[in-house]
């Protein structure tokens, strides 16, 4: 089977790529058999539910909602692209704690791993989404990537008072979106920030606007590539990247190292500086932040609530 794909750096349309491996590898499969059947599980239930959903999109189903609401959790903490990040984190952590290789280091294959056996704990945090299926009714279909399963926060992200600070899957006014194929789209959203109208669990967009709104996060987010369904859209696929290329993030976090400045009373008191200027011989704290691109532009339906 194959797939066209779109490559950022090449900014070259590539048709008839190999599906195998596009998006993930054999990290975890014949490792551990529970895991493995658990993972079976997830996806054929997923299948299941797209065909569903493909054969009759005039509803959105409770029972659809909670299988699709897990594929993505599930996709967003698997892929590849989450287990690099994971990875290149660690790496920078233990340089900066000047730590060898043998004492603190992760691997892709852990790192997904790890990922798949944590994904039941953060279920929960899901509960208070929303879901529903966009339909895309516009002449530009949806496009999606190497990493598909879109976490981002319009809430947080256009307010000028968190500009630096990170979220997570459960922060207030998160976003989640999935591309299912290129005319549906899963958007889950939190609706004591968001509201949007839809009727039976369904919203449908016929802007083109509202279409490249969605599509821009998969070039934001993605580490390679994006896959698109016709290939015809080859120079409207390169004017869309361009427009929002400038906020494809060059580092996905950041570890920032803080070091003891003095005592306030019974408090300690830390002061964040650039890493060659620590002295080891001082206590030192870490925190990691995690880098979200700002797309510019939401689509239409996505209303932040006015209270």
């Amino acid at each position: 089977m194959a797939i066209s794909l779109f490559n950022l750096e090449r900014k070259k349309l590539i048709s008839n790529a190999p599906v195998k491996n596009q998006c993930s590898k054999d990290y975890f499969y014949g490792i551990d058999e529970q895991l493995e059947e658990a993972i079976q599980l997830i996806e054929s239930g997923y299948s299941q539910a797209l065909r569903d959903l493909i054969q009759d999109s005039r509803t959105f189903s409770k029972g659809n909602k909670t299988v699709f609401r897990t594929f993505w959790l599930f996709q967003h903490l698997r892929t590849e692209a989450a287990a690099l990040s994971a990875v290149q984190m660690a790496e920078s952590t233990r340089n900066l704690a000047d730590l060898p290789p043998e004492e603190f280091s992760l691997g892709i294959k852990e790192a997904v791993q790890i990922a798949c056996r944590t994904f039941a704990g953060a279920m929960h945090e899901l509960d208070d989404l929303k879901f529903c299926i966009i339909k895309n009714k516009t002449d530009f279909s949806f496009i999606t990537s190497d990493n598909p399963s879109v976490l981002t926060n319009r809430w947080q992200i256009d307010n000028g008072k968190t500009n630096g600070l990170s979220f997570g899957i459960g922060s207030a006014g998160i976003l989640a979106l999935l591309p299912l194929t290129p005319k549906l789209l899963l958007l889950g959203y939190d609706g004591d920030v968001y509201s949007v109208p839809n009727e039976n669990g369904i919203v449908e967009i016929r802007s083109t606007r509202d279409a490249i709104a969605l599509n821009r996060h998969q070039f934001l987010q993605c580490v390679a590539n994006v896959y698109v369904h016709e290939v015809a859209h080859e120079e409207a696929l390169m004017k869309h990247y361009s427009e929002i290329e400038s906020a494809r993030p060059k580092a996905r976090h950041l570890v920032h190292y803080a070091q003891i400045d003095r005592m306030i009373g019974n408090h300690t008191r830390y002061v964040v500086i650039p890493s060659e200027e620590r002295d080891k011989t001082k206590e030192a704290i870490m925190h990691s932040q995690v880098i979200h691109p700002n797309p510019g532009m939401w689509p239409s339906q996505i209303k932040i609530r006015p209270n």
